[in-house]
């Protein structure tokens, strides 16, 4: 009885040790014309998740970019599914309070130096969690995304965010 309760703080105090550490994620987004790459960092559990992209390539303008449901890219772009929605809502802005998880909103794209920049936090995205978005995809689109204001159902599902232009697969990364 002795050796179990021991075993059992032993094992308690190393589950604490683990959910306190940082983790950290990447997506490579790499297509014929798009390059970049899109980090994540979560302190611990319970904390929002930092997500870092620099993207190049992309037309002028706005273009949504959204986390999707899988990792797939066997056929492409296409083969990453919806938006990652693990609890069932409708599209909204990053900070809208119904939304996909993977609502990320638009990247702008820097008409001096060509490249698009996002720096967000957000308390939806999690890389510890049972709905965590590690083996999802990062995927950026060709318009702008609406935030589900568009008055359409096609804006209710994607934010009218147009086709896929570039997308990566979201792993664990060696940089905490």
């Amino acid at each position: 009885m002795r050796f179990s309760a021991i075993a059992f703080a032993v094992a308690s105090a190393a589950v604490s040790l683990v959910s306190a550490q940082s983790i950290s994620a990447v997506a490579y987004l790499n297509s014929s014309s798009v390059n970049g790459l899109v980090y994540f960092y979560q302190e611990h559990f319970d904390s929002p998740t930092r997500i870092i992209a620099n993207i190049t390539g992309l037309t002028a303008g706005e273009h949504g970019i959204h986390i999707h449901q899988f990792g797939d890219l066997s056929n492409g772009c296409t083969s990453t599914g919806s938006h990652y929605n693990p609890f069932n809502m409708t599209h909204g802005g990053p900070d809208a309070s119904e939304r996909h998880v993977g609502d990320l909103g638009n990247i702008v794209v820097d008409n001096t130096t060509g490249l698009a920049l996002l720096n967000i936090t957000s308390d939806y995205v999690k890389l510890k969690h049972h709905t965590s978005v590690i083996g999802r995809a990062v995927v950026v689109h060709s318009d702008r995304d609406d935030y589900g204001l568009g008055g359409s159902p096609l804006s209710n599902t994607t934010g009218n965010a147009g086709s896929r232009v570039a997308c990566g697969v979201i792993g664990y990364s060696s940089t905490a």
